[in-house]
């Protein structure tokens, strides 16, 4: 018994001294947050490549609990090219929600801060490192340059506002050429164009009153009202009925084409990639582990994690009497090893897996593998 009271004792000491801990570190970032006299020389930068809407370099977003820090992204890495459809998969949990939410600094505060790296965005103005832009300056072009689509379409609309009203003040806060007088038409408008047909009757409803694939309409026409350059979507097609979802996915790639904006799809279903994507991105546990084409990634997958998804996917006309899945669980963030984050659910283990974490290496122009398995890359790409 005494054990255990001196167990708990220490448990709480413990808890006492990372909150405390945590208190500093977020005091520090919150006040460079909240300074007024942030200067545009601060926040402009370059990019890599001019013809990239968004680069990521090396960002590592935390959340700093009670128990420890979770390091839900930790060092990721990726380009989006102007056009394009860049699709980031991973399981649940693998930290691509926490990417769009840092691209859009809508991470939770004062919780989840973005410790370090960059997220430069090619305005049409001049680059900028939305990292370190002021709240004030993303106000401007969250909704209006970069839009979101989020996950849950019946929590991200405000069930006691119709639904006219809602799209009617994206546009009034960030299209203020448009008249009041003509903010109604241009919402019906929109409506019309994500294939409402009713738009007259929907603009006067409550979201409670719609479907669920027409409520994700509603929320493409409101995140598309301002014709954004970079569209975000979060599992737009989730909890839908496959006609829906195909749809809705038709219905993206018209208005990409349309309004020429770049597409960063956010998803775990890898049908919905082969369709959409022109680049794939694959995460896991806060990391990138692979990234190509669509078609390198999926007719020619490097790393032991991609091929375990590719391999969960039902194929038709094959059956089986149960799916494959990959064993074992993702890693705590809050207490990631050492060593490859992969490596107690590979069936590939190799000596140098309980070396250092693998670093992403070059195979081909656009694909990249971090996995020793391909510690020798410059032979992989001569094959």
């Amino acid at each position: 018994m005494f054990k255990k009271t001196a167990l708990k004792r220490e448990a709480r000491h413990q808890m006492r001294e990372i909150s405390r801990n945590n208190k500093i570190v977020i005091k520090k970032f919150e006040a460079e947050k909240k300074r007024k006299d942030i200067q545009p020389e601060e926040y402009a930068t370059t990019m890599k490549n001019p013809d990239n809407i968004l680069e990521i370099d090396n960002l590592h977003t935390y959340f700093y609990t009670d128990i420890g820090i979770a390091k839900s992204v930790n060092g990721v890495t990726l380009e989006i090219p102007q056009g394009k459809t860049v699709a980031l998969v991973g399981e649940s949990g693998c930290g691509k929600s926490v990417t769009s939410l840092s691209i859009m600094k809508l991470v939770t505060a004062p919780v989840g801060q973005i410790t370090e790296g960059e997220i430069r965005y090619n305005r049409p103005s001049g680059p900028i490192n939305i990292v370190k832009a002021p709240i004030s300056l993303m106000q401007t072009i969250r909704g209006n340059e970069i839009s979101m689509i989020f996950q849950e379409p019946m929590t991200s609309l405000n069930p006691v506002f119709r639904i006219g009203a809602q799209i009617d003040e994206a546009i009034l806060l960030h299209r203020p050429d448009i008249k009041k007088a003509d903010v109604k038409a241009q919402t019906i408008k929109m409506l019309e164009l994500v294939g409402i047909a009713r738009a007259e009757g929907i603009y006067k409803c409550f979201p409670h009153e719609l479907s669920g694939g027409m409520r994700q309409r509603v929320m493409i026409a409101m995140s598309l009202c301002c014709n954004p350059r970079l569209i975000i979507a979060d599992e737009p097609t989730t909890a839908l009925d496959v006609t829906i979802q195909a749809q809705v996915l038709d219905l993206l790639r018209e208005l990409k084409s349309k309004i020429d904006a770049s597409i960063l799809l956010i998803t775990h279903d890898l049908g919905v990639v082969a369709e959409m994507a022109d680049f794939v991105v694959v995460m896991y546990a806060g990391k990138i582990v692979e990234q190509g084409t669509a078609e390198e990634v999926f007719l020619s997958p490097k790393h032991p994690y991609t091929i375990g998804l590719i391999k969960s996917k039902p194929v038709v006309n094959q059956n089986v009497d149960r799916l494959y899945s990959i064993p074992g669980s993702v890693p705590n963030s809050i207490n990631l090893p050492n060593h490859c984050f992969f490596k107690d659910r590979c069936d590939r283990v190799s000596a140098a897996c309980h070396g250092d974490i693998p670093e992403l290496k070059q195979l081909s122009s656009y694909h990249k593998v971090a996995c020793h398995l391909y510690d020798n890359a410059k032979e992989v790409a001569d094959e």
